[in-house]
């Protein structure tokens, strides 16, 4: 009888969890309510599919993304990335120096913190997988770095579109800033969708554009912790996402067509907020501790403070 009732409570979340993935992709739930509302729900009814929670996020946030490509301009884009460019080197450099010596104030492991120091610099959950390998990171510190930055991540989508309305920042400016505060793509393209249609295209262009940096930190990092033979993750997704503008600007695709991948991308990226959310749990969150958790405010708030002042300088 126990195991009747456990079985068909076990059918219920499964259907109930679909019920709200159904609803995200038709566009009833916002970004950051998708985000709360995956959190939510592992904790009151738990995951019925966690197992599957990480390759979901990792496949449909690619696919959303280079989806999105078909809605944008190369000229446009091309614009928006040279915007961003001398303002992606100095955020880069300022973060892993200033990471490196906050975790020596700290006394932190040296590569623990440069985990948590990479993912905030660069793109968050990418950017530390990329590295780990490359430094031999123990799973504690891509554990405890992965859960500082997605706890980050969760925040900036909800707290970044009312601090932009706030601030007064027009599109572009916004969608600079996302690209270059906010750690994961996700969380950068969800903050900048809620925001407005060019925030959202500025800020994917800028924060792909930063993601390409991945690679010449891993060979940096090989050199700093001397991790020789080790190789190098490449996101090739960015370059599908590339091809897919130049395909938008040059092609005679009918608009109907490019509109309606535009409008698929971003419901897949909602449902992927939601995924992400879902994946969360307070276990991840105490996991981290408390020094990794200050250097990766310390961080934030260093990156997010400056980038705005020098943006809205420009």
């Amino acid at each position: 009888m126990k195991k009747e009732l456990a079985n068909k409570n076990e059918t219920l979340v499964k259907v109930l969890f679909i019920i709200c993935m159904v609803l995200c992709i038709l566009g009833y739930v916002s970004s950051p309510v998708a985000l709360v509302g995956g959190f939510l729900f592992t904790y009151f009814l738990g995951h019925p599919f966690l197992t599957l929670n990480s390759k979901a996020v990792n496949w449909l946030l690619k696919i959303a993304v280079v989806g999105l490509g078909f809605g944008m301009n190369l000229k446009e884009t091309l614009a928006a990335g040279k915007d961003g460019f001398i303002l992606t080197i100095f955020s880069i450099s300022a973060t892993l120096i200033l990471g490196y010596f906050l975790g020596k104030l700290l006394k932190m492991d040296r590569k623990g913190s440069h985990l948590i120091s990479s993912g905030t610099a660069i793109c968050g959950g990418s950017a530390i997988a990329a590295v780990a390998p490359v430094i031999n990171a123990s799973e504690k510190d891509i554990s405890i770095s992965l859960g500082v930055i997605f706890l980050l991540n969760s925040i900036a989508l909800i707290v970044f579109p009312p601090l932009g309305h706030l601030f007064g920042l027009s599109q572009h400016e916004f969608g600079l800033w996302c690209a270059i505060a906010i750690h994961d793509t996700s969380s950068v393209v969800g903050a900048a969708y809620t925001f407005g249609e060019e925030a959202l295209k500025v800020a994917t262009t800028v924060k792909l554009a930063r993601a390409l940096w991945i690679i010449p930190l891993s060979i940096l990092s090989v050199f700093l912790f001397k991790g020789k033979g080790k190789s190098v993750k490449i996101p090739y997704f960015i370059f599908l996402f590339i091809l897919a503008i130049i395909m938008n600007s040059y092609l005679a695709i009918p608009a109907v067509i490019t509109g309606s991948i535009t409008n698929i991308s971003k419901s897949l990226l909602v449902l992927t907020l939601f995924l992400i959310g879902a994946g969360l749990s307070i276990d991840k969150i105490k996991s981290a501790g408390w020094k990794p958790m200050i250097l990766g405010v310390s961080l934030w708030v260093f990156i997010s403070i400056s980038s705005i002042l020098v943006i809205i300088s420009l």
